[in-house]
């Protein structure tokens, strides 16, 4: 293993301005910050997925209160599962995590595994989350990034740059990471990043990979959303779910058949329901 370099000055200066930080203003009673249990941290890492932190805080509470442990998650519907996700969108989520307690039923005796190449194997985890279970639940230093984590690293090395790479911050975090306190550290880099946004707006479109994200009103996955909505009432018919909901028929059976194709719905006999 390459030996690990001495911090330039200008290193040694961010570390002690991203560390000063989070002691005085961190979000340090984050409800996932307050165990170490890697079931609920796991949980949590799905939900806030492209879901800000204070619409995700009610449901988490919720959520672990319906499904406290990886078997009871695993046993339950899939009906169940959607019905507790309700309000943090992205359906296909709610279908991941269930599918992960399964898997890890199944094939890692009840355990949330603890190595990366576990991790990224299991549905809808992707690198980031990954590494990001690794560092909260194990204190493991994996070098991460998402988009708080990338705007204080664009607002320290890189002002005036666009087209930046995440191979150059991945430099970066790599260099400046706490390898004894992984799991503090990022949670100071996410919290000033937070900051940083709110003071300097959205620096990730400086990003080579940034995406801006799509519209929600009129969607295909708005029409998804209120499907699965009125699916956790009951079964409704493709003819019922159409003349109930305010959208283009044409488009509510194009998003009903790519819910079914995601597993999420089945309908027999054009008879839509939850599995």
């Amino acid at each position: 293993m390459t030996r690990k370099r001495k911090l330039l000055m200008r290193e040694k200066l961010f570390v002690r301005e991203v560390w000063d930080y989070y002691n005085r203003h961190g979000r340090h009673c984050l409800p996932w910050r307050l165990t170490k249990n890697p079931y609920r941290i796991f949980v949590s890492e799905l939900m806030l997925q492209q879901t800000q932190v204070e619409r995700v805080i009610p449901k988490y509470k919720s959520f672990l209160k319906c499904f406290p442990t990886l078997p009871k998650l695993a046993k339950a519907s899939l009906r169940e599962v959607l019905k507790e996700w309700q309000g943090l969108g992205y359906n296909r989520r709610a279908k991941a995590i269930h599918d992960c307690a399964k898997i890890i039923i199944q094939k890692h005796k009840g355990k949330i595994p603890r190595t990366y190449e576990e991790l990224v194997d299991l549905p809808g985890i992707g690198k980031y989350t990954a590494g990001a279970v690794m560092a909260f639940s194990y204190n493991k230093p994996v070098p991460i990034i998402e988009t708080n984590i990338r705007t204080v690293f664009i607002h320290n090395f890189f002002k005036g740059r666009s087209d930046i790479s995440d191979s150059e911050i991945f430099q970066l975090t790599g260099i400046v990471l706490d390898t004894e306190n992984p799991r503090e550290w990022y949670y100071a880099l996410m919290d000033y990043g937070a900051h940083l946004k709110q003071v300097e707006g959205n620096l990730n479109n400086q990003s080579k990979h940034y995406v801006k994200q799509s519209t929600f009103e009129n969607s295909d996955r708005q029409i998804r959303g209120a499907i699965v909505r009125m699916l956790i009432d009951g079964e409704r018919t493709r003819k019922g779910l159409q003349e109930v909901l305010s959208f283009d028929s044409q488009r509510i059976d194009e998003q009903i058949e790519r819910l079914v194709a995601d597993g999420i719905v089945v309908c027999p006999r054009n008879v839509c329901k939850l599995p």
